[in-house]
């Protein structure tokens, strides 16, 4: 963990706590080391900070290229371990930057929707997690990212939930075919689904 992303989190972890009262579950579910890919859903600008709090070890984010035609946020979100990816359009470069994280042995976070939910319903999952688990065979780990009613507003409670990882194995991935690629992203939606059924009980 740089210093950067360090000291980020001491500012911002009270601001957040009084913000939004957010906890977290299942913190023991994250190894302290290792490569894991986390597989979160998506509904806020406020995502990546709630996981980079909730997580314990330094998260290196895939970020919509849009974010880097700034040079100095471009220069700072790369300090905190965001890279840019253009979406939609297969871009092989991030993909290389992805795996590159993954054999250092870091945690590679990928929102598996591809983009914001702004009804806050889960979207359909896309396949860029499950590709990267098969060619790298590095572990998924689900995460739920769970507000009250819905929508992550001011002085309303967030969950995150961390699970269990599932290894590419446990996701069918063996031959790297379009078909396990979208049932193991189903898969680890699936596990999201159940950990957002829990929090709201």
């Amino acid at each position: 963990m740089n210093w950067i992303y360090f000291i980020g989190r001491i500012l911002l972890m009270p601001i957040y706590k009084l913000l939004f009262f957010f906890r977290v579950n299942g913190k023991e579910n994250l190894p302290k080391e290792g490569a894991y890919i986390i597989c979160s859903n998506h509904l806020s600008n406020h995502d990546p900070v709630f996981l980079g709090l909730a997580l314990r070890r330094q998260l290196y984010f895939m970020a919509k290229a849009e974010l880097f035609k700034n040079r100095f946020l471009a220069s700072l979100i790369r300090t905190l371990g965001a890279f840019p990816v253009e979406r939609g359009a297969g871009d092989g470069k991030a993909i290389n930057e992805a795996e590159q994280i993954v054999k250092d042995g870091k945690l590679l976070g990928i929102f598996i929707e591809g983009t914001r939910s702004k009804t806050g319903e889960f979207l359909r999952p896309k396949s860029g997690a499950a590709i990267i688990a098969q060619q790298m065979q590095v572990p998924v780990i689900p995460v739920c990212i769970t507000p009250k009613n819905q929508k992550i507003k001011v002085f309303r409670k967030v969950t995150i939930s961390i699970g269990k990882p599932m290894t590419p194995q446990q996701l069918g991935l063996e031959n790297g075919s379009g078909t396990e690629y979208r049932n193991a992203s189903r898969m680890i939606m699936a596990e999201i689904q159940k950990m957002r059924e829990n929090d709201r009980k």
